[in-house]
């Protein structure tokens, strides 16, 4: 069965001319502007729960991804045609996490394709190329979160195997409601 799923992701990169491979420098401009896109849809969705872009968050995610690229505990990686950044992931891997109830896992803190570009698999090609790579590692499972209206995302995931472990709720204190 697992050559079967390489086949046919083999099959649907060369149709598409799409590759998934671990970012290098070149490409943290292009991963930097879909991060702060990926701020910006968060913020859109609930802009109190989630932080809003700013002038920084560009500098701030391209400095921040760049130093993941070598962390030995961390994959980013892209899609990317013809020389083009479409998408990325990020992941970390962890060990026990006791706060969250959770044992070593990889974690799965951003999956992002390019609006212009979605539509098309390449979400379906960036998360079985992250998935693919933390089983190499030998994580044992990826967890990840997502918004709750994000049910593009969330369909993505189901697809994938992915199944709903947690709900999280917040709670503005500033609401005497309680």
């Amino acid at each position: 069965m697992e050559n079967q799923s390489a086949g046919k992701e083999e099959s649907l990169n060369a149709i598409q001319g799409i590759i998934v491979r671990p970012a290098i420098a070149a490409d943290l401009p292009s991963i930097a502007r879909l991060a702060v896109m990926l701020v910006r849809i968060h913020h859109e969705f609930d802009a109190l729960r989630f932080i809003s872009a700013t002038p920084a968050t560009e500098r701030g995610y391209r400095e921040f991804l760049g130093s993941q690229l070598t962390n030995a505990s961390s994959i980013v990686s892209v899609a990317e045609r013809n020389g083009e950044v479409l998408g990325y992931t990020y992941v970390g891997l962890e060990g026990w996490d006791y706060m969250t109830l959770r044992a070593p896992a990889g974690m799965l803190h951003d999956i992002l394709v390019d609006p212009a570009h979605r539509g098309q698999g390449i979400g379906h090609l960036l998360l079985a190329a992250t998935i693919a790579e933390l089983k190499l590692r030998g994580a044992p499972r990826v967890v990840l979160s997502t918004a709750s209206q994000n049910k593009g995302a969330q369909r993505l995931f189901a697809a994938a195997g992915f199944r709903s472990t947690m709900i999280e709720m917040t709670r503005e204190l500033d609401d005497d409601a309680y």
